[in-house]
C-alpha cells in the first residue's frame, strides 16, 4: 500500500509576494491558557490574572497576555510560513484591540518580500505581515516577521518516520 505524503510546509521557492495564507483552524483562548502562560513567564501584571483588579480598569475584565497572543498567532502560521525555516525576528508588533478569555483567534499572513539569503545560499529570506483576528473581525495583533527558509534542494531530510520492523 503506497504511503501518501502529507503537507510538509513551504520551501523558499513556494513563496510569492502578495500570497495570503489563512490558518484553517481557529483557536479559542481560555482563562486557564492566560493564567498559566502569565505565571510560567513570570508576568506579574495583575491585569492578566486578577479579576478583581481587572474589573477596576477600562477593560472591566482580565486581558489575555499579549505575548501569549503573539505565540498563538505565530504558531498558527507555522505550517504555512516557517515549518521549513527559522525565525529571524518580529518587527512592528501592534496590538490594536484587546483579546479576552473566550475569544477565538484566526490568523492570516501575507507575503511581503522574498530574497536570496546573502550569507546562506541554501536558504532564502521571507517577510510576511501577519494579523491575528478575533471572531468579530477585530484585529488584535499585527506584525511583520522575517524567516530564513530552506530551499527545497538543500532542506534537511524530512523522512523522520521510522521503518517498521516486524
Amino acid at each position: 500500500m503506497p504511503v501518501v505524503p502529507g503537507w510538509e510546509g513551504r520551501y523558499f521557492e513556494d513563496f510569492n509576494v502578495g500570497d495570503v495564507y489563512r490558518c484553517r483552524l481557529g483557536r479559542t483562548v481560555t482563562e486557564a491558557d492566560n493564567i498559566w502562560f502569565s505565571l510560567l513567564t513570570s508576568n506579574t501584571n495583575q491585569i492578566h490574572f486578577n479579576s478583581d483588579f481587572a474589573r477596576r480598569t477600562e477593560f472591566g475584565k482580565c486581558l489575555i497576555n499579549s505575548t501569549l497572543t503573539l505565540a498563538i498567532v505565530t504558531g498558527m502560521g507555522v505550517a504555512d510560513v516557517s515549518e521549513n525555516g527559522v525565525a529571524l525576528g518580529w518587527d512592528e508588533v501592534k496590538l490594536p484591540h484587546p483579546l479576552f478569555a473566550g475569544d477565538t483567534l484566526y490568523s492570516e499572513s501575507r507575503v511581503l518580500e522574498t530574497r536570496e539569503s546573502r550569507s546562506n545560499p541554501q536558504r532564502g529570506v521571507v517577510r510576511v505581515r501577519t494579523r491575528g483576528i478575533q471572531q468579530e473581525g477585530k484585529v488584535v495583533i499585527d506584525y511583520v516577521r522575517s524567516v530564513l527558509v530552506w530551499k527545497k534542494a538543500h532542506a534537511p531530510t524530512r523522512n523522520l518516520f521510522p521503518e517498521v520492523r516486524d
